[in-house]
């Protein structure tokens, strides 16, 4: 497949709005089961939406990163589990595209095949002959029980007696599977631990992560893949801000739809829509979807627009990335949080869906990389001269 027969964006992004009504019908059995259900991971495959990040040589799209944004929020509209899912899935398939040719052959072979990933180094790696035995546990591996690969960060022992980080492509047949997914959000999205014990990895699943992150990979500085070009975390911090982008239209569209009708109880509003009240709190979420909408949307639009001019980032641009991030996730938390305050003591059962999304934009908020404050001090340090103190960048 080539290039120009992958589907526009609007045919994407159409397609994921579709399957809004099908992740809102199956949204609570997910948070009871914790995991998708498997008529949603099944349109999802279906619809051709997990091809956004594969290879084109291997029947993907190779979709820009304002492509996959979109989709991605639509998702969320239905259920933010499901969209956080497809987000890790789709970082996950970026990742893999930057291993060897036989690697890519041997996963993408299918070109629905599902990898997961997790970016915390929490294993160590033994170079062995022909490769690397791996040892640890990774914790918060979104999808993994319903993927086939693995994609995870570890530390390769050095002969210097040195560390360096990698990443490992593994089946997902070679690793334990410890079910500790027992949360308060983002509960379908069934992110449990998975164990290595004394795995063998070939050569050729192990690539180096410095230069990934870096954007120094041979296939990010190749000038005809553009979906590759540039380093990793502005690309992963795109993707997965669409996920809170998503979960603030998720909360005006919930809100909305229960008020007609609805009074504000122990006042004289028999129609909470006539109240001033509710004016300024539907005024003030609305800003803040907006904000949420413009930094997502930012971070997603410099990624293709340096990609395609093959243009070097620049330390701020690198932390600006990391900063659109914490604002999106700021921005959506605020405006769902003040529409879950205009919602009423009823909102509190779990059919209704401003429980569900309070909760998972809450979730999305304290995950590591999108915090607020460790951006927002982050790209401050870079504004003040000082330099980062992460290598995420």
């Amino acid at each position: 497949m080539s290039i120009t027969d992958a589907p526009p964006r609007a045919d994407l992004v159409r397609r994921a709005a579709e399957l809004v009504p099908l992740l809102a019908q199956h949204a609570q059995w997910g948070e009871e089961n914790r995991r998708l259900h498997d008529d949603v991971v099944a349109a999802l495959g279906d619809s051709g939406i997990l091809r956004m990040r594969v290879p084109e040589e291997f029947g993907g799209y190779e979709a820009d990163t304002r492509s996959v944004v979109e989709v991605i929020a639509e998702l969320a509209r239905g259920d933010g589990s499901t969209a956080w899912t497809v987000a890790v899935w789709h970082i996950s398939s970026w990742i893999t595209g930057l291993f060897p040719d036989a690697v890519r052959q041997e996963v993408f072979g299918d070109p629905s095949t599902r990898i997961s990933g997790i970016l915390s180094p929490t294993a160590m790696a033994v170079p062995v002959d022909g490769g690397y035995v791996l040892n640890g546990k990774w914790a918060f591996n979104t999808g993994a029980t319903q993927s086939q690969w693995n994609a995870n960060a570890a530390v390769l022992a050095t002969p210097d007696g040195g560390h360096e980080p990698i990443l490992t492509l593994i089946p997902m047949s070679d690793l334990m599977v410890v079910d500790d997914w027992h949360t308060s959000g983002l509960r379908g999205s069934g992110s449990v631990s998975t164990v290595a014990k004394d795995v063998f990895l070939p050569k050729e699943r192990v690539l180096p992560m410095v230069p990934i992150i870096m954007g120094q990979h041979p296939l990010q500085q190749h000038p005809t893949a553009t979906m590759w070009r540039g380093p990793f975390m502005p690309v992963a911090c795109a993707t997965v801000g669409a996920t809170a982008y998503g979960l603030a239209k998720a909360g005006k569209e919930a809100f909305f739809e229960r008020l007609p009708g609805r009074k504000i109880t122990y006042t004289d509003y028999a129609d909470q829509s006539q109240a001033p009240l509710t004016h300024l709190q539907v005024a003030s979420a609305q800003i803040k979807l907006d904000q949420a909408e413009f930094h997502a949307l930012r971070a997603a639009d410099r990624v293709d627009s340096k990609g395609k001019a093959g243009a070097e980032w620049t330390l701020e641009e690198r932390a600006r990335a990391r900063l659109d991030l914490g604002a999106t996730c700021q921005a959506a938390k605020e405006a769902v949080d003040v529409l879950n305050t205009a919602s009423g003591g009823s909102s509190i059962y779990k059919d209704v869906p401003i429980q569900r999304i309070e909760r998972d934009v809450q979730t999305v908020n304290l995950h590591a990389i999108m915090h607020p404050n460790t951006n927002l001090e982050l790209y401050g340090r870079i504004l003040c001269g000082l330099g980062p103190n992460t290598q995420y960048l």
